[in-house]
């Protein structure tokens, strides 16, 4: 329908001549009274569908959903575990005033429609060409609240208005008002006005204070913007126009008001957890039922869904007891500990576990979606797996091991030391930061960022910082844990999801996940990764602690002061799972920054893999097709060369050479010999420590050394010590 007419009327009617002034008039008592023929049968209508809606049951706890996990085990129920109903007789009068004149001031004059309300509210929806104006009574919430979904729409708000009249004929005011504070949404999880009183101020609802009251009135509006322990300020403003409202309908005297809104708002926040552990889950539950499912968490709370997830319980318990130790997250500041974050995943995308912060409740920060600094853990995503893919390095490739200016920007390796050159291989398992960013340097930025961004990684940055993980930006645990599912799972990454499937109140199944994948680097590229990440675990900078679990992974930490850090990170997998760890103050100053180190994240995250069943059985497999990495080989000082005359062929003279060296076979031993000044190649043996050289001069003075040589690399070790030869004096 075309409103235009409307709205010009509304903003226009001074600049109009009287004719247009009576055509606009007529067509407005005209909509006016249509609207009035129509609302009258449209009542008649709502009585006799209103029942077909209602339910005594819903009334007060409305039908709870139940997560559980793939194997059917009950974890969680969504709505009844926060829900303690109360009688009317039990909320204070000043507190039952705050609601009233807050939400329906003719709450107990209207007949559960409010028509002036409506009315109003469908004109302003007109004339902004939305449906932004609530109109809703008290009844009109109540119905909303235990049988419908938020979703704004003419049919929905048909439907608040037929199951409101039908309340209105089977209940009285005050068995309506009582329903509706033993429903109404507090944020934090928490529903209904007594568990809303149990946890904001720790006392029963029966001995708020008016301005206390005030603050749960102002609650409902919007329960996570104004927050009383995350928006403090907001909340304050809000309660004051909760008592400006008390004072407006004569609840209370401009000098009450003056006084209480002069008060704090009192908290005394009492946690209400019965699965702790759980609550970061349900809520990123709830999150994805309502941005993948469109279930809004107060659909989901009330609407009898079974919802199926992907939680592996003993991993997210072990994760939650972790996170209560405090021997991983250590910081300066005595009276404040550093926060943190735990993802885990399986390689198909399926979260195992999370949790948001150490003393995360329902409804607060997670820091699972908070952007961090990856530090040295990003060196995988950004250098090496794009270095692999796109040809012309292997994991035994020499990298320029150099402390290097790149314009303004220096890297340093962070002990100091530089050797040269430095294998692809060493420089990730020590975590070398030099070769990170020459290594970049070289592929290119561009070519760097193309791969990120194909895993849903895009960052502002342009300079070679890149490689060590230093960001405008940052990234979040979450956003690691996906990236690094590419190198657990062939080179394809899996996006994480909370819900494997929705089944209604009804057992019929609504939703399966459908998981996202993408494929990022070739399966060679993902085996070497491997490789390479399971040497940081067994040799490197995460071989800290002690797991039975075959692991491959990535330390990172951002430096703060000389002996602090702002950041530490531990991204890495198992054959079959795939997680982060992130350690860190929400605000790191002088005062406060991590006093431990990335060990306190891999300490951390082995000991929740530690405690998953069936992990230390699991070992890493080279998928077909692809070719192993053998061990590095490690070149050894080649001592105690002997030297000894002998009598060849054909009774001519000879010698043979032994010496001590590594036990690898795969060593090439080059022999040389100097005489006169002049050096001469005399052979090379594979993997043995003896040579012997056919028909020498007898009187010859000739010096012998011997120098081993890696074929991975191409690099030669020191030479021997040289052992000058006369034959007949070795014979």
């Amino acid at each position: 329908m075309n409103w235009n007419w409307l709205k010009a009327w509304k903003s226009g009617v001074e600049h109009m001549d009287r004719k247009t002034i009576a055509m606009y008039s007529f067509k407005v008592a005209y909509f006016v009274l249509g609207a009035m023929i129509v609302g009258l049968l449209f009542y008649f209508v709502l009585l006799l569908v209103g029942n077909h809606y209602t339910n005594d049951k819903k009334m007060v706890m409305g039908q709870s959903s139940v997560v559980v996990d793939e194997q059917g085990h009950e974890i969680s129920k969504i709505y009844s575990e926060n829900q303690e109903p109360v009688s009317l007789k039990q909320v204070p009068k000043k507190v039952q005033d705050a609601f009233i004149a807050t939400e329906d001031a003719r709450f107990y004059q209207n007949s559960g429609i409010d028509l002036r309300g409506t009315f109003r509210a469908v004109v302003t929806d007109i004339l902004s060409g939305s449906k932004a104006e609530g109109g809703s009574t008290i009844t009109q919430q109540l119905a909303r609240n235990a049988y419908l979904s938020n979703q704004k729409t003419w049919f929905r708000k048909a439907q608040e208005a037929a199951i409101a009249i039908s309340l209105e004929r089977k209940y009285t005011k005050d068995q309506i008002l009582e329903m509706y504070l033993n429903q109404l949404y507090f944020g934090n999880g928490i529903y209904g006005i007594q568990m809303a009183s149990r946890f904001f101020f720790n006392k029963d609802v029966s001995q708020l204070t008016e301005d206390q009251g005030a603050l749960l009135a102002a609650l409902p509006k919007g329960p996570n913007g104004y927050s009383p322990i995350f928006y403090p300020q907001k909340a304050l403003e809000r309660r004051n126009l909760v008592l400006g409202q008390l004072q407006k309908y004569g609840y209370i005297s401009a000098n009450e008001a003056a006084q209480l809104k002069r008060q704090s708002l009192g908290l005394n926040v009492h946690k209400i957890q019965t699965h702790p552990e759980y609550d970061t889950y349900i809520d990123m539950v709830k999150d994805e039922a309502e941005q993948r499912y469109h279930i809004s968490p107060d659909d989901l709370t009330r609407g009898g869904y079974k919802i199926v997830v992907p939680m592996n319980i003993a991993a997210q318990t072990a994760s939650y007891n972790a996170f209560q130790n405090n021997a991983y997250f250590r910081g300066t500041n005595p009276k404040l500990s550093p926060q943190g974050a735990f993802t885990l995943m399986n390689k198909d995308g399926g979260v195992m576990a999370v949790q948001g912060g150490r003393d995360y409740v329902s409804g607060s920060y997670n820091h699972v979606n908070d952007p961090r600094q990856p530090g040295s853990s990003f060196k995988p995503l950004a250098v090496y797996g794009p270095a692999l893919d796109s040809g012309g390095y292997q994991p035994y490739s020499l990298l320029q091991d150099k402390e290097v200016s790149y314009g303004n920007y220096k890297p340093t390796n962070y002990n100091g030391v530089y050797r040269g050159k430095i294998t692809m291989y060493d420089a990730i398992t020590v975590s070398e930061n030099a070769p990170a960013v020459w290594l970049l340097n070289q592929i290119g930025i561009n070519k760097s960022k193309s791969y990120l961004s194909k895993m849903g990684i895009n960052i502002p940055d342009k300079g070679l910082a890149i490689a060590l993980g230093g960001l405008q930006q940052g990234v979040t645990p979450m956003q690691m844990a996906s990236a690094y599912t590419a190198f657990d799972n062939q080179g394809v990454q899996s996006q994480p999801y909370f819900i494997q499937a929705i089944y209604n109140s009804q057992g019929q199944k609504i939703a399966t996940a459908h998981p996202t994948t993408k494929k990022i680097f070739s399966p060679q590229t993902a085996w070497y990764m491997t490789r390479m990440l399971q040497s940081v675990v067994q040799n490197g900078t995460a071989e800290v602690g002690y797991s039975p679990v075959s692991i491959a992974g990535k330390t990172g930490s951002t430096a703060y002061t000389k002996n602090g850090l702002r950041d530490a990170w531990f991204v890495g997998y198992t054959p079959d799972a795939v997680g982060s760890v992130w350690i860190g103050y929400d605000t790191t100053d002088k005062n406060q920054y991590l006093s431990g180190s990335s060990d306190d994240a891999v300490r951390l995250f082995k000991s929740v893999v530690n405690s998953i069943p069936g992990q230390s059985k699991l070992a890493f497999e080279k998928p077909a097709g692809v070719s192993d990495l053998d061990q590095p080989v490690r070149l050894a000082r080649v001592t105690n060369l002997n030297v000894q005359g002998t009598l060849g062929k054909f009774a001519m003279p000879a010698l043979n050479l032994s010496w001590s060296g590594s036990s690898d076979k795969r060593i090439v031993y080059k022999i040389y010999s100097e005489e006169n000044g002049k050096t001469t190649y005399k052979g090379e043996v594979t993997g043995q420590n003896q040579y012997r050289i056919d028909f020498v001069n007898p009187l010859s003075n000739v010096a012998y050394y011997v120098i081993p040589y890696n074929p991975q690399t191409g690099m030669q070790g020191p030479a021997s010590d040289k052992v000058e030869v006369r034959w007949f004096s070795h014979l």
